[in-house]
């Protein structure tokens, strides 16, 4: 049997049981969801800064916004400045820009067409544009059009991304934008994206009498991925400059980034394996490119990363953030690509930088040092030297900087600790406590506890983290069910050592014991961890998962019959395999829009991990839940959107084909209009088919009248 390494069993009953004798009061229905107090208060809120001097205070009892005096404590009220500069937006398929009086004036004029991510330049003179695929400007003055490109099709994009640079590259916050302003204003470096050798994905919508399909150009795995080329086009017009690559190879680029002075750009590629990126400068009016980094790695890099490159604003530096080293860490880099020196290592993980004091050359950041499944603030010089945690206690820290650096406000909690605010400064001294979110009669309350702890991996290797919220009033002598929620992807850990809220205290009020676990890849070991994952999905997930559940069944007070897993995306394919691969562990399952064989999702995100189909045929059919399809027994409840454009439908049809196959149950859900996130008007019809199949199968009563 595996032993708990961070709290004794033992010890944590005993905390765990209800004290005989003490008055004390279970949440009612609408507080254990939340909707109403209980265990915690509604607190006055910490959203920023004012200036270096004075903290924004948003008051709970009032709703208004103050500014508090960080020495003498003085409050008043927060006046929002104007915004400066303009705002431009789209309006009836037109751009509008507001200035800072409040007028409005339209600046373009084709109602029939629409523009897309209209974006101001830097000096505030210009808006650039996509239109029916082709890139453009217009003078926010006079309101002269440029266009830049003139190829634009259904298949060609300019400065608009192909759906997996979208998805997996850019990312879904850019709204498909692909093109970026120089800081001078003179300039716009865009992505032209060719899709034609990219296979079309049809989406079929069941609306109205016919129906309808909407395409997709959706490179699945080993597929043809679209054609790239990086443009640079200056504000005036004239030929686009193109960056000295061939479109024509198998690769891919990142965003890139451009010189303060606006001399260069740094354009990040990667060949199609994942394993090599390399930085370049690209000089933007001839397109040449000189290479000024060069990073491999055994198993891949994500290009996607965050803070890649920041650069610096005297012009000579820039800090790099990499796990080469099988940790996420900081590097400071001389613009030509010399590595002056490490600014952080170790076995722990960076997470984001929060600040750079240049004058004093020391940066904030934010790291999983102490605790993996916790945030604290540190700071460091460049150099290196003189690394200083400046949060506190055993809490995790999500932190706010002064503009200036001098002090910084930290809301923090564990899973036993509601969330508490403090004022710091930049030393880690507390200057004031801010606010204490637990309730005055917290005490007057059961409920259910939340443990953090780790577990020991079969192998040995990992000190697997974990939560599990009890029962209220858990008695060890009784025997509860579980539920068990994962989400499980690479490098996406979900497990942190902070307050969950009420959310979860129905389900312990009925008596379910509540777990959340990460496996070894999951974060929690770095980038060294994560690697095991490489050409082999689902693999050590389940190992890690089934490991926790079998160490949970060992438990006298668990129903070795009645553990159920649940997650969505990811979490829906862990479970699909937990149900099949591994049905002699886990005894029900709900999975929502489940990716149920590797080779039907898209290229860039399935071959960082598992290389292209071609290459790892062994891995995919490893990886794939239809695999063990055969191996099938419980109950699984498989929920999907018809119009998902991310996993496809296509995925949960296939399992049901299997299934169906061998005649054995499950059920089914199809949340037509749905995309990878279910439409809102099915929210409740979801959230009360879950609470009906956990009544169902594990508390074996019917559902209460509240859900209904």
């Amino acid at each position: 049997m595996n032993t708990v390494s961070r709290v004794l069993l033992g010890a944590s009953i005993v905390f765990l049981v209800h004290e005989v004798g003490f008055a004390q009061k279970k949440l009612d229905f609408a507080q254990s969801w939340g909707q109403k107090p209980s265990l915690t208060v509604r607190t006055n809120q910490y959203p920023g800064w004012a200036d270096g001097t004075a903290y924004l205070e948003n008051d709970v009892n009032d709703g208004r916004l103050y500014q508090v005096n960080i020495k003498s404590g003085h409050r008043s009220i927060y006046t929002v400045p104007p915004k400066e500069g303009t705002v431009v937006y789209v309006e009836n398929n037109d751009i509008f820009l507001k200035s800072t009086d409040g007028v409005a004036k339209k600046l373009t004029n084709s109602p029939d067409v629409a523009e897309q991510n209209p974006t101001l330049s830097p000096d505030g003179k210009y808006v650039a544009f996509t239109r029916k695929s082709n890139l453009y400007s217009v003078d926010v003055t006079s309101g002269k059009e440029k266009q830049y490109t003139n190829d634009g099709t259904d298949v060609i994009y300019n400065g608009w991304s192909s759906w997996v640079y979208y998805e997996e590259i850019l990312g879904r916050p850019t709204k498909y934008k692909a093109f970026w302003w120089s800081p001078d204003s003179r300039k716009i470096a865009f992505m032209r994206f060719d899709d034609t050798k990219v296979p079309m994905f049809p989406i079929y919508s069941s609306k109205g009498q016919h129906g309808y399909l909407e395409e997709t150009r959706y490179p699945k795995a080993g597929d043809p991925n679209p054609e790239v080329k990086v443009g640079i086009v200056h504000l005036d017009g004239g030929n686009v400059t193109w960056a000295d690559f061939n479109e024509k190879d198998d690769q891919y680029f990142g965003q890139p980034y451009w010189a303060f002075d606006s001399k260069n750009l740094m354009v990040q590629w990667m060949n199609r394996d994942q394993n090599n990126l390399k930085f370049y400068q690209v000089d933007p009016n001839s397109g040449s490119k000189e290479e000024i980094y060069d990073e491999r790695q055994a198993s891949w890099i994500n290009l996607d990363h965050d803070e890649r490159i920041t650069y610096l604003a005297d012009n000579k530096y820039y800090i790099l953030k990499s796990d080469k080293t099988g940790w996420a860490h900081y590097y400071l880099y001389k613009l030509d690509g010399t590595l002056v020196n490490p600014i952080t290592s170790g076995e722990w993980q960076v997470t984001e930088l929060k600040r750079i004091d240049e004058k004093n050359k020391v940066i904030y950041f934010t790291a999983r040092k102490e605790n993996s499944a916790r945030f604290d603030l540190y700071r460091v010089d460049y150099s290196g030297k003189n690394l200083k945690r400046l949060t506190f206690g055993e809490y995790s820290h999500d932190v706010n900087v002064s503009p200036d650096g001098k002090y910084f406000i930290t809301k923090y909690s564990n899973v036993s600790t509601p969330d508490r605010f403090a004022l710091l400064d930049n030393q880690g001294k507390v200057v004031r406590q801010l606010a204490d979110s637990k309730a005055a009669d917290f005490a007057s309350y059961t409920y259910g506890k939340t443990e953090y702890l780790h577990l020991k991996s079969d192998d040995g290797l990992f000190d697997l983290p974990l939560t599990i919220t009890y029962p209220t009033n858990f008695d060890k002598s009784k025997v509860y069910p579980v539920v068990f929620s994962i989400y499980g992807g690479p490098d996406a850990g979900t497990v942190k050592d902070t307050w969950k809220g009420t959310n979860n205290q129905y389900w312990a009020n009925e008596g379910i014991i509540q777990v959340s676990a990460d496996h070894r890849a999951s974060g929690h070991f770095g980038k060294q961890g994560v690697a095991y994952m490489h050409r082999n999905l689902g693999h050590w997930e389940i190992i890690d998962y089934s490991t926790i559940v079998k160490w949970l069944k060992s438990q006298p007070w668990v129903a070795k019959n009645k553990v159920l897993i649940t997650g969505h995306s990811y979490g829906g394919y862990m479970t699909c395999l937990a149900m099949t691969k591994a049905a002699d562990v886990f005894d029900f399952g709900i999975a929502g829009a489940p990716v149920t064989s590797w080779d039907l999702y898209d290229s860039h995100y399935t071959e960082r991990w598992m290389d292209t189909p071609q290459d790892n045929p062994e891995g995919y059919k490893a990886g794939s839940v239809l695999t063990y399809a055969n191996n099938y027994k419980g109950v699984l409840r498989i929920m999907h959107g018809d119009m998902d454009d991310n996993v496809h439908l296509q995925n949960t049809i296939q399992l049901v084909d299997k299934l169906t196959d061998r005649s054995v149950p499950f059920e089914l859900m199809i949340y037509p209009g749905s995309r990878h996130g279910f439409d809102r008007s099915k929210s409740k019809y979801d959230s009360n088919e879950r609470a009906r199949f956990y009544y169902q199968y594990l508390l074996e009563k019917p559902l209460p009248k509240e859900f209904k």
